[in-house]
């Protein structure tokens, strides 16, 4: 029996994989090595062993196989020299690609797209997390059920493609399939308008939200941790973070605002999972100020800061942002000086070791200097009976005078956003 014919439950963790970069030398300036790096953290996130990874230069890509003749012999050597049970093509396939390469290296073979569905098939911890990580495999599945399949048609039970039997979805037909996508799509769509709610109940408080973006282990969750003191999964492990995390933070000038630490992105992002995670990216697109944590010591730094605004373009993220160039304390001390004068141009920039929490009190006041700019204190006379407006304007403005006036109104002078006072003037 191949390699690629074996149940799907020899792939569990502890899979040996041969990991293989299409390097087609695009023009995004990437480091051929941290490509690989980051490819051999991704398996290693879900408990593959990376036997060997290697670069291969494609100047044609071929229809059949991506990879030249000679190339996927090379592969086919490293799979047997390294007993591995798998192949990560490091890149995205096609179908015909994905069983051509099989039988050409007698292995299991899977896409950057696959490997990245698995991992968050394995870290969704919430029943929406899950119900979206299910409706991006299933997109991506419907595409790859040819029935000459053999390996496919004899899954069974959960979804995924490495350990543990494969879903009944897999083996159904397409019109299934579609009927279960169709299914999910339905929860989703009402787990989105509960999230509305919420969103909504929290727009008429005086609250801000602030969301934390980047690519993946840039230090987001190291960094709500610090900013907030909870114990949210910080671990240098790619997508650590998959469900969005909501906690109460003070600020100076601000007695209460909401940050939510958001899922890592990644270079060639699944538009499955960006589709999938629309309702998560939600609080991204509602928010009241985009913190995009960068991690400022990686060789690709800039290739991933174009990753992310990417992915918030397409969700049409359109709140004001700054960017924490993280992990200063990884940088010699040559870099840290180059670096910091790079930032010293900017005004949305903040230097700081989420780790050891360098910079993070300045982070804290530029948060609060973009949140409350247009902060401004408004004269407002009410009437006396009007108890409903005098508790709004203390609960969201700063009153920093109050006088009565002959004796029925009451004359405040008010801290309010240009936000809060289109709300006060709709109010009345």
């Amino acid at each position: 029996m191949t390699g690629f014919e074996r149940d799907y439950d020899e792939f569990a963790r502890g899979a040996r994989a041969v990991i293989a970069y299409p390097d087609l030398r695009n023009a995004d300036g990437r480091d051929v090595e941290a490509r690989l790096d980051e490819a051999a953290g991704l398996a290693e996130a879900i408990g593959i062993e990376v036997a060997e990874r290697q670069a291969f230069r494609i100047r044609a890509p071929k229809p059949a196989t991506l990879f030249g003749s000679g190339q996927v012999e090379e592969i086919a050597t490293a799979v047997r020299a390294q007993d591995a049970q798998l192949v990560i093509v490091d890149g995205a396939i096609t179908p015909v690609q994905q069983r051509n390469l099989e039988e050409g290296t007698k292995a299991k073979v899977i896409d950057r797209t696959g490997l990245i569905l698995e991992i968050f098939g394995e870290r969704a911890a919430t029943a929406e997390g899950r119900l979206q990580v299910e409706l991006a495999h299933l997109d991506y599945q419907a595409g790859r059920l040819v029935r000459s399949w053999t390996h496919l048609e004899r899954q069974r039970g959960g979804f995924g493609f490495l350990g543990g039997p494969g879903e009944t979805q897999i083996e159904a037909d397409r019109r299934l399939i579609r009927d279960r996508m169709a299914k999910l799509r339905r929860e989703l769509e009402t787990v989105s308008r509960t999230r509305t709610l919420h969103r909504d109940r929290r727009r008429r408080a005086p609250w801000p939200v602030i969301a934390l973006v980047g690519y993946t282990n840039a230090g987001k969750s190291t960094l709500f941790n610090r900013l907030t003191g909870a114990d949210v999964m910080a671990e240098n492990l790619l997508f650590a973070t998959l469900d969005p995390t909501m906690r109460q933070i003070a600020l100076p000038g601000l007695d209460k605002a909401i940050l939510s630490d958001t899922v890592g992105f990644v270079s060639d992002l699944p538009t499955q999972l960006v589709a999938a995670f629309r309702a998560t990216l939600e609080e991204v697109i509602s928010a009241d100020l985009i913190v995009h944590v960068r991690d400022i010591a990686h060789p690709d730094s800039d290739a991933q800061r174009a990753d992310v605004e990417r992915v918030l373009t397409e969700i049409g993220a359109e709140a004001p942002r700054i960017e924490a160039w993280n992990k200063l304390d990884s940088l010699d001390p040559e870099r840290r000086t180059a670096i910091a004068a790079e930032a010293a141009k900017r005004d949305d920039v903040v230097l700081i070791s989420a780790l050891t929490g360098e910079g993070v009190d300045a982070l804290k006041r530029l948060v609060s200097d973009r949140l409350t700019g247009s902060n401004r204190v408004r004269h407002i006379e009410v009437p006396m009976t009007d108890g409903a407006a005098a508790a709004w304007l203390h609960e969201h403005g700063e009153v920093v005078g109050e006088e009565t006036i002959d004796g029925d109104r009451i004359a405040y002078d008010v801290r309010l956003s240009d936000r809060d006072w289109d709300r006060f003037q709709a109010r009345v």
